[in-house]
């Protein structure tokens, strides 16, 4: 099966009463009620008190479930929360329907300031990436620091892996692919999305395609999943089009707190030729960069993404080295931002 054929693979159909959101050992699940959006949180409890908070955002298809590898690694330097973005997860769609990079970020920072929870360590990916960008920008009192895993910063030249995600923002596209597929098993459509998304799909165990099954089944029977999906993508296009001050590769110049770049050599979504340019953008960048790597690294390779995270927090001051970090370091390169190459699960 084409790893181009992900817009066919995520099609939804309707049906009623999804299933219950899964929960990894040690998590639990919350819910935020603000004017007009409701978030669902996930979240491990504080190891000891008084520890920094982070926040991880999700990317485009994803939830809240794609940090839940990695936060149990770094839960001993921050106090873990991840979200479900409007209309993803457990999250209901937002009362205004908008779901472009300015609305989810928005969603965000009304998130911070109604829980009181900044400065955080801001994380995201994919479309995350974007978000967490654009609020970095505008609102650098509520960042400690960013961490960038894949962020979908626009390019120039998109990769032809990544043309059928976009062709989602088309009107008309999302019910024409639900119109031809709607005999895909879940079990299809999460194998078309793990070989678009891993660098090598093979890695995932049996237990992990299950739990991805299940959480597929779950998501195709939500009426407003497709349209989420579909008015998302289009945010991600209209971005990428989008210039002046209030383009994405401006606002990642603005960016003012320390920035942890994760690219993967085998991602098919963000080419990893944009590796460099985003870490000539932000001022005070470091690069990690995964060679055995797709387009979601924390779960590909969390160990190796905590490592960074903490040497980032090490860095910039924000930890108390618990636990440090250890086996990545980021020596100065010539263009100016730290670089450290590694392969998958070095």
């Amino acid at each position: 099966m084409s790893s181009t054929e992900l817009p066919n693979l995520l099609a939804a159909t309707a049906a009623p009463k999804p299933g219950a959101v899964a929960v990894a050992e040690g998590e639990r699940l919350g819910s935020v009620g603000l004017p007009g959006l409701t978030l669902t949180v996930r979240s491990r409890p504080p190891v000891r008190p008084g520890l920094p908070p982070a926040l991880f955002v999700h990317g485009l298809g994803g939830s809240s479930q794609n940090w839940s590898a990695l936060m149990p690694l770094v839960e001993d330097v921050v106090d873990c929360e991840a979200i479900d973005l409007p209309g993803f997860g457990d999250s209901p769609p937002p009362d205004d329907g908008n779901y472009s990079i300015t609305g989810h970020a928005r969603a965000v920072i009304r998130y911070l300031d109604a829980r009181n929870r900044g400065p955080v360590h801001l994380v995201g990916n994919s479309l995350g990436g974007a978000i967490t960008t654009r609020v970095a920008a505008v609102r650098p009192d509520l960042v400690r620091t960013l961490t960038l895993v894949s962020p979908a910063l626009p390019e120039l030249r998109v990769q032809r892996t990544a043309v059928p995600t976009g062709l989602l923002a088309v009107p008309g596209v999302a019910g024409l692919f639900t119109r031809l597929t709607r005999d895909w098993t879940a079990e299809q459509r999460v194998r078309g999305v793990m070989g678009l998304c891993y660098g090598d799909p093979a890695k995932v165990t049996p237990e992990g395609f299950s739990a991805a099954v299940r959480e597929m089944e779950r998501r195709l029977q939500l009426p407003y999943f497709w349209d989420a999906m579909a008015r998302s993508a289009r945010g991600v296009v209209d971005a990428y089009t989008l210039g002046g001050q209030h383009g994405l590769w401006r606002q990642a110049e603005r960016v003012l707190a320390p920035t942890l770049l994760v690219y993967g050599a085998r991602d098919l979504l963000v080419s990893y030729r944009m590796a460099r340019k985003a870490a000539a953008a932000f001022r005070d960048s470091r690069l990690l960069t995964l060679t055995e790597v797709g387009h979601v690294a924390m779960m590909e390779d969390p160990q190796s993404v905590a490592t960074a995270f903490r040497e980032l927090l090490l860095d910039a001051g924000e930890s108390s080295g618990t636990g440090g970090a250890r086996g990545v370091r980021f020596p100065e390169a010539e263009a100016g931002p730290r670089d450290a190459r590694t392969g998958s699960g070095s």
